[in-house]
């Protein structure tokens, strides 16, 4: 892209809130769960999309917005879907328990496996690019090796699903947030593991009586964020034992029941979130203030993620099946 080729040697400038409407993408004939930019940063003008109408599409979202190709590997809803390290393949998974990973020019699947479980959350190891982890309508959790099509670890949880995976910093551990059977008991929404011996490292990191639906992590500091379920996000320390910040709630926008996903700004300044009624609040992640909202869209906005590179660029979707790009 001619447009990303001039920030690629420079540092990441300032995010400022993004206030026009640069795209408008509508393909998809369902909900869109999830967005991502392509990680290298050569080709991050192409993001890609994962719908409940079965497919997967890639668009070139920065210069044209146009559809590239769409992926129909899968027969039920795609739930989660990610790139590569390398940008040249797709990882997804979807309500027919199927993972494929899939190759983004030829569109073949490289690897594909039935799983137990409807897949729900799904994340690459982030320094072993070859071994991701998925969860989804199961007690457990799974690690697999793209290189043997085999599970590596199980790890086993006390839940009936799993919403969301995060990988600390250099991926010894990791986050699941689940959907955790006793309702009478708080503790087990937000679970963390220990990547190689998969024994459970703590449960007791969320007291509150609400699910996460997404979880985020800082890109400078040793925090994370939780999307609950009580309409706010909580803050969090990304080290054991991952004590919950009292001091500072982001809150004003509306979750109800959606999978709204939250994001920090690749400068860590903002924090931004979708919200059930179509909005996007952009939060300032040090005074936990909200900056601005941009009225987005007519229906549920479920994520809203900005640019690797160009600064305030901002990709949302939507529960209509829309796609928008801001600038």
């Amino acid at each position: 892209s001619e447009l990303i080729k001039p920030y690629l040697g420079s540092k990441y400038k300032v995010t400022e809130v993004p206030k026009n409407l640069i795209f408008y993408m509508s393909k998809h004939s369902g909900p869109v769960n999830e967005i991502q930019w392509c990680p290298v940063r050569e080709q991050s003008h192409m993001l890609l999309s994962a719908s409940m109408d079965k497919t997967l599409k890639v668009w070139d979202a920065v210069d044209t917005g146009c559809c590239l190709k769409t992926y129909s590997c899968h027969s039920c809803a795609v739930r989660a879907a990610q790139w590569s390290s390398c940008g040249r393949r797709i990882l997804s998974g979807g309500f027919d328990s199927m993972l494929h990973l899939t190759d983004v020019e030829t569109g073949k699947q490289i690897f594909s496996s039935k799983t137990e479980f409807r897949i729900s959350a799904l994340k690459f190891h982030p320094t072993e690019s070859n071994v991701f982890i998925c969860g989804g309508f199961s007690p457990e959790v799974k690690a697999w090796d793209l290189r043997t099509s085999k599970v590596l670890r199980v790890y086993k949880a006390a839940v009936q699903q799993t919403l969301d995976i995060l990988f600390l910093p250099e991926g010894r551990e990791f986050l699941t947030s689940t959907d955790a059977v006793s309702r009478d008991s708080a503790d087990r929404t937000i679970v963390a593991w220990d990547f190689q011996s998969a024994a459970k490292i703590s449960n007791q990191i969320f007291h509150e009586r609400y699910t996460c639906p997404s979880l985020a992590l800082h890109p400078k500091e040793s925090v994370f964020v939780a999307q609950t379920n009580g309409n706010y996000m909580a803050l969090f320390s990304a080290q054991r034992p991952y004590r919950i910040n009292k001091k500072k709630r982001y809150e004003g926008h509306k979750v109800e029941g959606f999978a709204v996903g939250c994001e920090f700004s690749p400068d860590g300044t903002l924090l931004v979130t979708g919200s059930s009624d179509g909005k996007v609040f952009f939060y300032n992640y040090h005074t936990s203030r909200i900056i601005r909202t941009l009225s987005a869209h007519k229906e549920a906005c479920v994520s809203a993620i900005f640019h690797p590179v160009l600064p305030s660029l901002l990709a949302t979707c939507d529960w209509a099946g829309e796609i928008k790009i801001w600038q």
